[in-house]
């Protein structure tokens, strides 16, 4: 094992969080490395985030074809679903965006080391590989991410049972598919699954989809599933899975209490777990939690002097745009930046499924216990849009919640087609503390989604102008 050069930072973990670190520490002037196992891009880039995306917009065209062409005078007839192809697509854009992570460190002058770092005393990181090393730093910055979480009794053989790892790999569309979870995961491939021929069924043992998000949300969730034909069983819990030769049967119990369901193909979307284990934690005396979450404090140091962690790995919520806001954080913290820390309620959620779901800060339950029943309540359907309307997208709902003293926004929640983007504009207005009747004072262009932003708004000051 050799000593090379002693570096700024050394990032471990090339993910969403890692990478960009690493970038922005090297526009502070700082020598860095990263030290990565895999591909470059991370859990988001190679087989999560990005992959799932290309196969959403082919299900999306898939959905649009068979039920949206009639309205604008489109008869495809006999539509011929190559799902393999849209795979193939998911892997190119993967390959691409890698490739571009790659390019990025060659500019910046970022060293890349390929193998599995691990925490080897003070200011020192070794890496497992084809070529060890011994990687030294004055700063450390953990970024390894999360994996998929998978319940005790379930094998995982990537072709009867799949998580999003192996779906994002698989060109099988089986006649019947069990998700088990209403998580973004779970709902994504559900949708995905379900546009390319799959019967899919649902289970989730909490009471809504989207476990945690905005009750109205999940509901108008739920009610569309039902219209595309995919079947949600809620209060039901996983017990057991036995695979057969041409089957799966997955035993549940709570409402569904006794009864086996069957299907072709089982997808575990239960949730994720943190990649903590053989970092040399445990060595270091960095502190983590029961679930293995290292802990850390507002500018995301652990207790242990020279060494950060951000994302995933340092807990929720486990998103990639989480991860990339931390490590700039976590770096410009390091450098003595003045700056403030992250509001993790600033955060916007997504779910990229048909209708799509985007939500940021409060719920109207947490508004309402932290503001009181004069909670200002703004509220719009994309029936009453002329765009969601004539794009024949109606489906869904903008709320926004106002705090009433200064009617400054404190939640946004938003179920229909382009949620993920609309969520952006109260994003930006969350960080400018912005209130609904600036928003309310702000030019929408005409036709747009965004006038639902404005409508909403206004309904919130109690002057809604089209509903």
């Amino acid at each position: 094992m050799s000593t090379d050069d002693r570096y700024d930072l050394a990032v471990v973990g090339a993910g969403p969080g890692g990478y960009v670190a690493a970038i922005r520490a090297a526009q502070l002037d700082m020598k860095v490395a990263v030290i990565e196992e895999d591909r470059p891009g991370g859990v988001c880039l190679n087989w999560g985030c990005i992959p799932s995306k290309a196969l959403l917009t082919g299900a999306e065209l898939v959905e649009n074809l068979r039920s949206h062409g009639d309205l604008f005078g489109v008869n495809a007839g006999s539509v011929h679903l190559d799902y393999g192809k849209a795979i193939d697509h998911s892997r190119r854009t993967s390959d691409r965006l890698c490739k571009g992570v790659q390019s990025l460190f060659k500019k910046n002058r970022i060293e890349l080391v390929p193998g599995r770092g691990r925490l080897a005393g003070a200011g020192a990181v070794a890496v497992a590989g084809d070529s060890p090393r011994l990687v030294e730093a004055e700063r450390i910055l953990l970024a390894t991410g999360s994996t998929e979480f998978v319940p005790p009794g379930i094998e995982v053989d990537g072709q009867k049972v799949l998580t999003s790892r192996e779906a994002l790999e698989s060109k099988h569309i089986p006649e019947r598919l069990l998700v088990i979870g209403a998580g973004a995961v779970g709902i994504e491939f559900a949708y995905v699954y379900a546009m390319y021929g799959s019967q899919v069924t649902v289970i989730e043992m909490a009471d809504q989809m989207v476990p945690g998000a905005d009750p109205d949300v999940a509901a108008a969730l739920q009610r569309e599933f039902r219209r595309k034909n995919i079947e949600v069983r809620l209060g039901t819990r996983f017990e057991e899975l036995k695979a057969s030769n041409g089957s799966v049967r997955v035993s549940v119990s709570g409402s569904e209490a006794g009864q086996e369901l069957e299907a072709n193909q089982v997808l575990v979307a239960i949730g994720r777990r943190p990649l903590s284990a053989d970092l040399g934690l445990e060595d270091a005396g960095v502190a983590v939690d029961a679930k293995g979450f290292v802990q850390v404090d507002e500018q995301l140091r652990t207790n242990v002097p020279g060494v950060w962690a951000i994302g995933d790995l340092a807990g929720g919520p486990l998103l990639a745009h989480k991860a990339s806001e931390e490590g700039i954080a976590a770096v410009e913290f390091m450098a003595g930046h003045a700056r403030p820390v992250l509001d993790h309620k600033k955060i916007p959620g997504c779910i990229y499924a048909q209708p799509q779901v985007a939500w940021i800060g409060l719920t109207e339950a947490e508004a309402r216990e932290a503001h009181g029943d004069d909670l200002r309540v703004g509220k719009f359907p994309f029936t009453a849009s002329g765009k969601a309307l004539a794009s024949g997208h109606s489906a869904g709902f903008v709320k926004i919640l106002a705090e009433p003293r200064y009617d400054e926004i404190v939640g946004a929640h938003i179920v229909g087609h382009g949620a993920t983007e609309l969520i952006a504009e109260i994003a930006l207005a969350m960080t400018l503390e912005a209130t609904t009747a600036e928003i309310g004072a702000t030019s929408h262009a005409h036709p747009t989604l965004a006038e639902a932003i404005l409508e909403a708004s206004l309904g919130a000051e109690g002057r809604s102008i089209n509903f």
